[in-house]
């Protein structure tokens, strides 16, 4: 690992970030930036963003922490949430060859699985050694639980996922425990296995994709 890139990944360290994937592009080393779990919502949820009751708490702590890193290395920090025109990332993320579409659509990560979040991304001036290896898709040789997981079939093999659907179900009585536990598709998923949440950090992510931010009182949406 460079100089620099190990900067990154040490600075990321110490507010639960880590590296999830490198690519060369245009002459820079782009660095993508996701939830190091399990320690991560617990340095989010003491922040300052979490707690002043302000519009996309997790949006401004992401750019708040990340620019942080990047300044001092002459770095330019990027965001999901930059645009229009909005910053590429997901096709960042194929092209740093450790994250492939699923088969029910969304992208699926070597170590972080269809729990995988990109809260940023530093990009470096110059071609910084890239020396992880490329490993392979988790799909493949997995039983796909993923494929049947969403109870009203949502988010299935082959499909558009169905986001009115999805949302839709969130807001009834049977959907509270997706609504207060998480996405049963991502948990599912054997490769997300490291990065279980808890109740209270799946709500939070409920809520957002709801719209409804802050949460009712007791965390659901």
């Amino acid at each position: 690992m460079s100089a620099a890139r190990d900067a990154v990944a040490t600075a990321a360290r110490e507010v639960s970030l880590v590296i999830r994937g490198a690519l060369h592009d245009d002459g820079g080393t782009i660095l993508l930036l996701g939830p190091d779990e399990p320690g991560f919502w617990a340095v989010f949820s003491a922040s300052g963003e979490y707690g002043d009751g302000g519009p996309d708490p997790l949006d401004r702590w992401s750019k708040r922490v990340i620019r942080a890193i990047a300044a001092p290395l002459g770095g330019r920090a990027v965001f999901p949430s930059d645009g229009p025109p909005y910053p590429p990332f997901l096709d960042w993320a194929q092209a740093a060859g450790n994250a492939w579409p699923s088969p029910v659509g969304p992208l699926v990560h070597d170590t972080a699985g269809l729990l995988i979040s990109y809260r940023g991304a530093i990009v470096l001036p110059g071609e910084e050694t890239l020396t992880d290896a490329r490993p392979p898709s988790p799909c493949p040789a997995c039983p796909r639980p993923c494929a049947t997981a969403c109870p009203v079939g949502a988010m299935r093999a082959g499909q558009v996922y169905d986001v009115a659907t999805c949302q839709s179900f969130l807001r009834t009585e049977e959907g509270r425990v997706c609504r207060t536990r998480g996405c049963r598709v991502r948990h599912a998923c054997p490769a997300s296995a490291a990065m279980r949440r808890t109740d209270q950090q799946a709500a939070f992510h409920m809520s957002a994709f709801m719209g409804s931010w802050p949460p009712p009182q007791g965390g659901t949406a």
